[in-house]
């Protein structure tokens, strides 16, 4: 079922930074916990007006490789979660015929998050709707570094020429690099900065930042960023008087 009217353009691709579980709750003298609880409810409503609207790919940073730094009861209570969400989340997403990715490293999970996520990418990896990527433990320098590893790596066997390579190349070794490209990041909570994520991949994705904290983002508060999208003119380095003549 679609969600979308005639007037508002559908970004193929949607990245979000869900941003302020934590001051949701201060606000409301509850423990930082409670916001990220809080917050889970959010990204089903994202998913499920993503999904209806006919976006093809949303991917929603959950945890960065910066976020170890917070305090330990936080990240173990965000490991529990991640742990349940996988668990409890799976069915529906295959039910929906929703591919599940994770990207970045997950190494770093203990071995019970690392067995979820493979059996949670194998129940869905046959879907063909929506790809819903989860960013955890990832960083856009981790992903670049990575990548270039990989390249290194084939360039050291002689499968590739330093001088030979491209973009392309790069594109192929980067997460989620098999996709399109983000059009539209959102980022709640009111900061404006995208924090070390998906660099390489938003090279002309459009922003859109919103004062809502994460938890309070609902279907009203998608369809804004996709109304603000709708009024974008994406030029990709060229003229007005060149789209024009593209799209007349």
């Amino acid at each position: 079922m679609s969600e979308s009217n005639t007037d508002r353009k559908i970004p193929r691709h949607v990245a979000i930074i869900m941003d302020g579980n934590n001051r949701w709750a201060k606000k409301r003298l509850l423990g930082g916990v409670s916001g990220h609880k809080a917050g889970v409810k959010a990204v089903r409503t994202t998913v499920e007006h993503c999904a209806r609207s006919g976006v093809k790919v949303l991917t929603l940073y959950a945890f960065s490789s910066e976020n170890w730094a917070r305090p330990q009861e936080e990240v173990n209570a965000l490991m529990d979660l991640f742990l349940m969400a996988l668990k409890r989340e799976v069915k529906k997403l295959a039910s929906n015929n929703i591919r599940l990715r994770i990207i970045g490293d997950t190494t770093a999970f203990n071995k019970s998050i690392q067995k979820s996520i493979k059996e949670a990418e194998a129940l869905t990896k046959e879907n063909d709707g929506m790809t819903l990527a989860i960013a955890a433990n990832y960083g856009g320098h981790w992903d670049i570094t990575q990548a270039m590893q990989k390249l290194a790596k084939k360039v050291q066997q002689g499968a590739l020429s330093p001088e030979d390579i491209t973009d392309a190349h790069i594109t192929d070794e980067i997460m989620l690099g098999d996709l399109p490209p983000p059009d539209l990041c959102i980022r709640t909570a009111g900061e404006q900065r995208i924090s070390n994520f998906l660099l390489w991949q938003m090279a002309y994705t459009e922003f859109y930042f919103t004062p809502e904290y994460w938890p309070d983002f609902n279907k009203e508060s998608l369809f804004k960023a996709f109304d603000s999208f709708s009024g974008r003119i994406r030029r990709f380095g060229r003229t007005d008087e060149q789209l024009q003549k593209e799209n007349p």
